[in-house]
């Protein structure tokens, strides 16, 4: 096959168009095709061989380089040469010389152009690699957007645009449904290097994927009013961020939280509703940063052993389930948010029971006998007048009992007295009306 450089110098501008490559990256891969080419047909497989394409001139010049040795010290053969075959080249050749042999091919066999062909690929597919590596190297820690290639059983793979990225499932929000052609917001977490080219690992689970969609959410993040100290997350489940505010009078919780909670809704509907998020303000102070950390817990005191990294939270007994959380949750985040291993315990003593012990508690026979001596009193002071009355009716003659319909029987737990001062009452009342 006879070689046509022109062709071969405008192949090269093309594929470096199509591909997004510069075009001496193409060059360099097609010299590496030619020179294994070369090989191929006319030396041997381990042969050090380099190709220069001139592209203005259209000439190829393959080049096969030898190290001169001792006779005792050679090696390999398509490599090294001996004092006798080195005088062939260079009569004046000294042990440690570099011996070169040129040549001007201008035909191939099929083979080697097959061979050419494969190693062209080859080395474009890894400058692709390493362009691409280059690229989103610089991109590590920020939010790129992708739609969803391919769903498998351990990871998600995710259509960058010029590259595509994988989700596995130890980075993937649990619960959370992947639909395949579906828009994703993910966070480049690294970018590794393979047998297989550069491999971009991508997350949604990160903590600093919530921290990036508070930044677009939160505008006083880039002026600095307000910052995220911490984040403890449990994807899917629960999030705990701790905020400060470096401007006296602004409220950093309210910040994160917007008005009507519109910015803290916002990051939740990126990551879904199941996972809740806790903001607590960030405080200096040891205890009252495990405090606050603990919310909604309303925590006792705390006791702190700084050498250990260790504290001991008093809460009472009502709210220890709540200090806890479900499965351990809450706890376990306020600790991976702290810095400190907490050890959550109940208080034998609250606030309420103690103001208790000062005023005990009286029983509901006292509380009954000492109403009812309270009611008594009130009793005797409306009812003081009625003995009057009763008096004036006594100089009046008593009328026949038959023709008095006595009242019903009333169920009370008036005195006995009270009743003959109501019947007496009646009585003198009934008599007047005749």
């Amino acid at each position: 096959m006879d070689l046509e450089i022109k062709q071969l110098v405008m192949a090269i501008k093309q594929i470096a168009e199509e591909k997004n490559l510069p075009e001496d990256i193409v060059h360099e891969a097609v010299e590496q095709a030619l020179a294994a080419a070369y090989r191929k047909d006319f030396g041997e497989r381990e042969q050090n061989v380099a190709v220069q394409l001139n592209a203005n001139t259209g000439d190829m010049t393959a080049i096969t380089s030898y190290d001169f040795v001792a006779e005792d010290e050679v090696e390999n053969d398509a490599q090294q040469l001996t004092v006798v075959q080195a005088k062939k080249y260079k009569k004046d050749a000294k042990i440690g010389d570099v011996i070169t042999e040129t040549a001007h091919p201008t035909t191939f066999g099929r083979v080697a152009a097959q061979t050419a062909k494969q190693v062209i690929l080859q080395r474009i597919r890894e400058a692709e690699r390493e362009i691409i590596l280059s690229e989103y190297e610089d991109k590590i820690g920020t939010v790129l957007v992708g739609t969803i290639q391919r769903v498998e059983p351990r990871l998600v793979r995710v259509d960058l645009g010029k590259a595509v990225g994988i989700l596995p499932a130890s980075e993937q929000i649990q619960g959370e449904y992947y639909g395949v052609g579906g828009r994703i917001k993910t966070f480049l977490k690294d970018v590794e290097r393979g047998n297989r080219g550069p491999q971009l690992i991508l997350s949604r689970a990160n903590e600093k994927f919530i921290e990036y969609l508070f930044a677009q959410e939160v505008p006083e993040m880039d002026s600095g009013a307000v910052e995220i100290k911490g984040i403890a997350r449990q994807a899917g489940l629960r999030t705990k961020i701790a905020v400060a505010s470096t401007v006296p009078g602004v409220d950093p919780v309210g910040t994160f939280v917007g008005g009507h909670g519109t910015r803290v809704q916002s990051v939740m509907n990126e990551i879904g509703d199941q996972e809740k998020i806790d903001i607590i303000t960030w405080a200096e102070d040891s205890d009252s940063y495990i405090k606050n950390a603990l919310s909604p817990t309303e925590v006792m005191r705390v006791e702190i052993d700084e050498s250990a990294k260790r504290a001991k939270v008093i809460v009472d007994q009502s709210q220890l389930s709540i200090a806890i959380g479900k499965a351990g949750q809450n706890v376990r985040l306020a600790s991976k948010l702290t810095g400190y291993e907490l050890d959550i315990e109940s208080g034998s003593e609250t606030p309420r029971s103690a103001s208790v012990e000062a005023e005990p508690k009286k029983s509901a026979v006292e509380e009954s006998a000492e109403t009812e001596a309270n009611a008594k009193p009130a009793a005797t002071t409306q009812e003081a007048p009625k003995p009057e009355v009763t008096q004036a009716v006594q100089d009046t003659p008593e009328p026949k009992r038959e023709m008095v319909k006595p009242a019903p029987p009333k169920k009370s737990t008036k005195p006995k007295r009270r009743d003959d001062i109501e019947a007496g009452l009646i009585s003198a009342i009934e008599s007047h009306g005749e």
